[in-house]
């Protein structure tokens, strides 16, 4: 059917372009949470912690797919119209471009109306790092190389999985996604328990990462960001992130990198780039525009994908 591949990727995307995810509003992304939240306090403790968070991880992720894929099925039984809208939320809860991009401007926002005090408690609501002793500098770099990455982690890869696995590969992805933002980390709580999970969503993001500082490139024509793929990328301590960070470090001519404090632990980051200049506010502006530009590409290329799967051209 035609409407079904066409249909609930257009609703979905369009959803996410004009309201994004509302605050209070139900999302699964926070009943996944949740369920991560509770079984990390009951497992992770005692003896053969890295096996049990990895049993978890793995049957999370696996019962997460397979309940989809039972609701795609219980779907496909019934009218097309009422499967493509199913299909059209969910693809919507999936997408996160509206409320990534926001909450870039609204950090650049604050911290241009309201002062540094402001924008470092601002930038707080979307980074891990220590914001407290920020500079206005630091602040807005910190942003750009949030919204570089989760651009891949909050756009490019649900997408791609969506268009290998449907519904069910989309929202298994968010569930990896989800588990390593909240129990990957290198420090004694979470170092055995959320080894498996980290690893698992750095396989998961290896395409993602590179196609999504492909896109951003194309959508800009700037050769200097392919250059700094290339040249910079895989100098990241993340195997995936530096690839879009890098590509927008060379958009915009700047240096991203440095040395950041996560969880008390001071981390100190490969520098991405030649040129430490200062970042305007207005630049925020061009990086939302990319953003836009990679999701809509993304959009139109799972479309033509589910088409041709579809025998509909």
């Amino acid at each position: 059917m035609a409407l079904l591949t066409f249909f609930p990727l257009i609703f979905g995307y369009g959803l996410d372009l004009v309201i994004g995810d509302p605050d209070h509003w139900p999302h699964p992304i926070r009943l996944f949470g949740t369920t991560i939240y509770k079984g990390e306090r009951w497992l992770n403790q005692g003896r053969y912690r890295f096996w049990k968070g990895g049993l978890f991880a793995v049957v999370l992720i696996i019962t997460v797919f397979s309940c989809f894929w039972g609701l795609e099925r219980l779907l496909s039984a019934g009218p097309w119209w009422i499967a493509g809208l199913v299909h059209g939320v969910f693809i919507w809860y999936g997408l996160a471009n509206h409320n990534l991009i926001r909450e870039g401007q609204q950090v650049f926002t604050v911290l241009d109306t309201q002062g540094l005090e402001a924008g470092r408690k601002q930038l707080s609501r979307i980074v891990g790092r220590d914001t407290s002793q920020l500079s206005a500098q630091q602040i807005r770099i910190a942003v750009l190389e949030t919204m570089s990455e989760n651009l891949s982690d909050g756009v490019i890869a649900p997408l791609f999985y969506y268009a290998l696995a449907g519904i069910p590969g989309m929202m298994a992805y968010k569930m990896v996604n989800t588990l390593d933002s909240m129990i990957g980390y290198r420090n004694p709580r979470y170092e055995q328990f959320g080894k498996v999970a980290a690893r698992i969503d750095d396989v998961a993001n290896f395409i993602p990462a590179r196609l999504t500082a492909l896109l951003m490139v194309l959508v800009t024509t700037s050769g200097r960001g392919l250059r700094f793929i290339f040249r910079y990328g895989h100098q990241h301590k993340s195997p995936n992130a530096g690839y879009p960070e890098a590509a927008l470090a060379g958009i915009l001519n700047c240096r991203f990198g440095g040395t950041n404090v996560y969880h008390g632990i001071r981390v100190e980051k490969p520098y991405l780039g030649e040129q430490e200049r200062m970042i305007e506010p207005h630049e925020i502006k061009r990086v939302s525009w990319i953003n836009h530009a990679c999701c809509l590409v993304m959009v139109l290329g799972c479309l033509a994908w589910n088409a041709w799967k579809q025998g509909a051209w």
